[in-house]
C-alpha cells in the first residue's frame, strides 16, 4: 500500500490531506473547550448543535461537490479550499456569541466535505493503474480513520503546554502547509469527462449507494458508532 507514496506527486497530495485531516481534528477539540467558555452549563447543547451543522455540511456538501470535482481545476480548488478553512479558524478564537460559532463552523466543514471528492477525483489521474489507485483510495481511508486517534492525542499533549486558543493557530498553520503540499504538487492535464447534468450525477451515486445491500449495512454500522462517539463526544464538555 506504501509504494504509492513513491508517486512525488500524490505523496505531496496525501500530505496535504494528511495535515488538513489532522486541523480539523484539532479545531473540533479546541470548539468543545470554546463552547464550555462561552455557553457554561449550555455548552453541551451547544457543541452537540455545532456537530449536527457539521454532519448536515458534510451530507449537504460532499455529493454535490463530488459531481462538480470532475469539471473544475482541482489544484485551484484544493488551495481555495484550504484558504477558506484557515481564514474561518483564524476568526475562531475571537468569537463571542454562539451564533457565530455555528456559522464558521457550516462554513469550515463545507469546505472540507468538498476538499475529500475534489481530492479522490485527482487520483485516477496521477495513478492510472488500477492497483495504485485502489492502494491510494485505501491510504487515504486509513489516514482519515487514523486522525480519530492521533487528533485527541496530539491536543491532549499540546493543551498540556498552551491555552487551547493556541490550537485554532496551530490548525490555521495546518491548513497553510496543507495548501502548500498541493500547489508544490505536479498535476498531469486531467482528461475531462462527457458532461452529465450534476443533478443526474447524484442521484446515480445515489441509487447505486443504496441498491448496494454492502454499502447500506456499512452505512448502519457507521451510523451506530457515530451515535456512541457523539453522546461521548458531547456528554464530556
Amino acid at each position: 500500500m506504501l509504494e504509492v507514496l513513491k508517486n512525488t506527486t500524490y505523496r505531496h497530495l496525501f500530505l496535504a490531506q494528511v495535515i488538513a485531516l489532522i486541523g480539523t481534528g484539532l479545531i473540533t477539540i479546541a470548539l468543545a473547550l470554546q463552547a464550555y467558555d462561552i455557553a457554561k452549563g449550555e455548552a453541551a447543547q451547544v457543541l452537540g448543535i455545532a456537530l449536527a451543522i457539521k454532519m448536515i455540511a458534510y451530507i449537504g456538501v460532499a455529493p454535490i461537490a463530488s459531481a462538480f470535482a470532475e469539471r473544475l481545476p482541482r489544484k485551484q480548488v484544493l488551495v481555495g479550499l484550504d484558504v477558506i478553512r484557515a481564514l474561518t479558524a483564524l476568526c475562531l478564537p475571537f468569537v463571542t456569541q454562539i451564533w457565530q460559532i455555528y456559522i464558521l463552523i457550516f462554513i469550515l466543514q463545507s469546505a472540507s466535505a468538498a476538499f475529500t471528492p475534489t481530492f479522490q477525483a485527482m487520483i485516477p489521474d496521477v495513478l492510472p493503474e488500477e492497483k495504485d489507485y485502489t492502494n491510494a483510495l485505501s491510504l487515504s481511508r486509513l489516514a482519515y480513520d487514523l486522525e480519530n486517534i492521533i487528533s485527541p492525542m496530539l491536543a491532549g499533549f499540546l493543551l498540556t503546554v498552551m491555552s487551547y486558543h493556541n490550537l485554532f493557530l496551530g490548525t490555521v498553520l495546518g491548513f497553510i502547509g496543507s495548501a502548500l503540499f498541493v500547489v508544490s504538487a505536479k498535476l498531469p492535464v486531467a482528461k475531462v469527462p462527457e458532461f452529465r447534468g450534476v443533478y443526474s450525477r447524484i442521484k446515480q451515486g445515489a441509487k447505486i449507494y443504496f441498491n448496494t445491500p454492502r454499502l447500506k449495512a456499512l452505512l448502519a454500522l457507521n451510523l451506530a458508532i457515530a451515535s456512541a462517539s457523539a453522546v461521548v463526544i458531547v456528554n464530556t464538555v
